[in-house]
């Protein structure tokens, strides 16, 4: 039977595609009216239904497009299909679709009022930065519009700032928007487009309160996003039947090892509730025996469940202040998955021999049923570590205590062999956001790292780096954590900027993660250091899932992928389940079968969700220390030159707060331009504010809505 649209067969419609393009092909840049088209594609009295739809599909496409004169291939004019990805004030990207080239910076004026979401035709044209750039020249298919600003007062009349897309605020549909008053940040939706983003018209469709209180911004953000707060009503019911206590059957005994007598516990921050990973250790006459045992969320979480939908739409969970927006339901992540002590729990355990120089040696994964002894705190393991351990700590951790010593020499062991890898150690700094009852940031602090988070990280990644090489040894179809190389353009620009601020560079002929390690060793012990460190990590590619095992460029490991978190984290619960129907029928060619197409799908979306929880968390963070910074207008600070642009450069403090010195407020009786984003010079005089310097500066302005912080130089 032919596949049939609005009962029209197929292969008519594809019949009329052929003639199309040929036609149109011919007349190359001789556009074609409609009359003209129909005629040479000898539209029969019964046919033209097919002929309109394969015509309407071309154009949605982007192959044919529609010029003042006629039809004509799109190609022909340089007109090429692509998808509007982001907007500012004053400019936007398109991403193209006919290969993987970089995005394309489109100025304003250029846009055509394109939303994000949208697909366009467009054009290059001559740039001015080197970079591609280039000018839309017809919206394609439009997406759902939805955006967030703030309500200003325009002339007596409430209107909507937008956060991107326009400098000047836009009508507002009050009949069909929901109420709203000056000041409050709200959700919005395009609901009339004009030819500039200025003459569009929205309605509000939520208010979240004042644009100036950050949990406000937060909330609009993770609505603009399109994470959502609440479950589904299945998946809420599905979790609500899930047993609060897990029943441990013949049958469940049978299919798996029983570790409860072992010593087994967790480490993890006092505050959490999703505890996904519990470790164990001991000291063999080779060298050790580690356990990593994971919640066994897959045991719970079956395949296109209304959990399983829910699970991969969110992705990941979502993580911004003092909240977290779970990727599972609590009644799972709180609850019978989180490795709670003393209780059974089912768990999927990583079992590994190591040898003494901590190399991997063997490795089995198998369902298991542990009882985690002792709920562990980081600030607590480092207090046993340091030899500070009071009586009530020794007390709680009385059952576990011998494992500690082994797992830190075993943390020690593998972080000499990461460096023997030549893994680059690049230092980030997390913001810690102190919130009062109000829910208003009250404070930021760079959040500290201490030796049981290295120990633990370091387990974490011997269990994942064991999933990937379990895998690849079974021949499954898996979802791996990929690193590429850094691109030659992104490494030629960190050399260039090395060499200008005197730091030593290796032969970057073929990149290597050891090249990077030792630009940051040569760098250690000078001031440029902090901004060094930050340019090696902007140099880097970005971290993603997929089908194939191309290797950790930043770890230096062939083998690597995401097993230890499967309450918080999809391609961890994706690559569990195939583990789980490998361990039950022992047979890659069924695995395959199974879940083929289910990793392609898994390692895009998963990909995807981590973006848009990076930046949803990164935006709802700079909100948060506005707020913060609010408190300290007046005040001066003394940080580092941490960028340079073309309006002024970046000053980070020690609490990890970053602002800008706009070139507006330097001294007027110099001209400053960005010397090559460098440093900010002086074009006569010897002033100048490079990378890495020391600066002192005052707090003049802080933008909740925004995120933005405005500095000035202090005295």
């Amino acid at each position: 039977m032919n596949e049939k649209r609005n009962n029209i067969p197929q292969e008519l419609i594809e019949s009329y595609t052929r003639k199309i393009l040929k036609a149109l092909e011919k007349a190359g840049a001789k556009c074609l009216d409609k009359k003209e088209l129909e005629a040479k594609c000898k539209i029969n009295k019964g046919s033209p239904a097919a002929y309109n739809a394969a015509l309407k599909e071309l154009i949605r496409i982007g192959d044919v497009c529609i010029r003042k004169k006629g039809l004509a291939l799109s190609r022909i004019f340089g007109y090429y299909p692509a998808e509007v990805v982001r907007l500012s004030g004053t400019f936007g990207f398109v991403r193209p679709e006919f290969d993987d080239s970089d995005d394309v910076f489109i100025p304003g004026k250029f846009l055509l009022g394109a939303m994000p979401g949208d697909r366009v035709l467009y054009r290059e044209i001559p740039s001015r930065s080197g970079k591609p750039e280039g000018e839309v020249v017809d919206i394609i298919e439009e997406a759902d519009s939805r955006i967030t600003g703030k309500i200003v007062c325009e002339d007596g009349i409430l209107c909507l700032l937008p956060d991107t897309m326009s400098r000047t605020p836009i009508r507002i549909n009050r009949r069909q928007s929901v109420d709203y008053n000056e000041g409050d940040k709200v959700l919005a939706e395009i609901c009339i487009r004009g030819k500039r983003h200025s003459e569009h018209m929205a309605k509000v469709v939520f208010s979240f309160g004042s644009a100036q209180a950050a949990h406000s911004c937060a909330k609009a953000m993770i609505a603009l996003h399109g994470v959502t707060e609440e479950f589904s009503f299945e998946a809420l019911a599905e979790a609500q039947n899930v047993p609060s206590e897990i029943s441990v059957t013949e049958k469940e005994l049978s299919n798996r090892i029983d570790l409860r007598p072992m010593p087994i516990f967790t480490i993890d921050s006092a505050y959490s509730k999703d505890l996904d990973d519990a470790v164990s250790i001991e000291k063999t006459e080779k060298g050790y025996r580690l356990g990593v045992h994971i919640a066994d969320v897959s045991h719970y979480v079956r395949p296109k469940s209304p959990l399983d939908m829910d699970a991969i739409d969110r992705g990941t969970s979502v993580y911004y202040a003092d909240k977290v927006i779970p990727m599972l339901p609590p009644e799972l992540s709180n609850g019978i998955c989180s490795l709670n002590p003393q209780e059974d729990r089912f768990a999927f355990s990583a079992l590994m021999e190591l040898d003494e120089f901590g190399e991997l040696v063997s490795y089995d994964f198998k369902k298991t049923i542990i009882r985690s002894r002792v709920k562990g705190v980081y600030k607590e393991v480092n207090k046993i570590l340091a030899g500070e351990a009071d009586d009530f700590l020794k007390l709680k951790y009385s059952e576990v205590s011998h494992m500690i010593p082994i797992m830190n020499e075993l943390c020690d062991i593998r972080i000499r062999e990461r460096e023997r890898r030549g893994a680059p150690e690049i230092e980030t700094t997390e913001s810690e956001l102190v919130l009062n009852e109000q829910g208003t940031c009250v404070d930021v602090n760079p959040r500290s790292r201490g030796k049981s988070e290295c120990i633990i990280e370091e387990m974490m990644l011997l269990a994942n780096e064991a999933s990937a090489k379990f895998a690849a040894d079974k021949g499954l179809p898996f979802v791996y954590r990929i690193h590429e190389k850094p691109s030659m353009e992104k490494i030629e620009n960190l050399e260039h900027v090395l060499v200008r601020l005197g730091i030593s560079v290796p032969d970057f002929s073929n990149v290597k993660p050891v090249h990077l390690a030792q630009i940051l060793k040569n760098a250690k012990d000078t001031p440029a250091y902090p901004v060094i460190n930050i340019m090696v990590l902007r140099s880097m590619a970005k971290a993603q899932y997929d089908t194939e095992p191309i290797g950790h460029f930043g770890l230096a490991l062939k083998d690597y992928a995401h097993f230890t978190s499967p309450i918080r984290r999809y391609p961890d619960l994706a690559i569990h389940r195939i583990m789980s129907y490998w361990c039950e029928c022992k047979n890659a060619e069924k695995v395959s079968k199974r879940y083929k197409a289910f990793v392609t799908e898994a390692a895009k979306s998963s990909s995807d969700a981590e973006v848009r929880a990076i930046m949803l968390e990164r935006d709802c963070e700079d909100c948060y220390k506005a707020e913060y910074m609010q408190q300290h207008l007046g005040e001066d600070f003394e940080g580092i030159v941490s960028g340079i642009s073309d309006f002024g450069f970046y000053v980070q403090l020690p609490n990890s707060i970053e602002g800008m010195v706009h070139v507006r407020t330097l001294p007027e009786d110099g001209e400053w331009y960005n010397d090559e984003n460098i440093s900010f010079k002086e074009v006569v005089g010897d002033r100048e504010f490079r990378l890495g310097s020391t600066v002192k500066v005052r707090c003049v302005k802080t933008d909740v809505n925004s995120g933005n912080i405005d500095f000035e130089l202090g005295e």
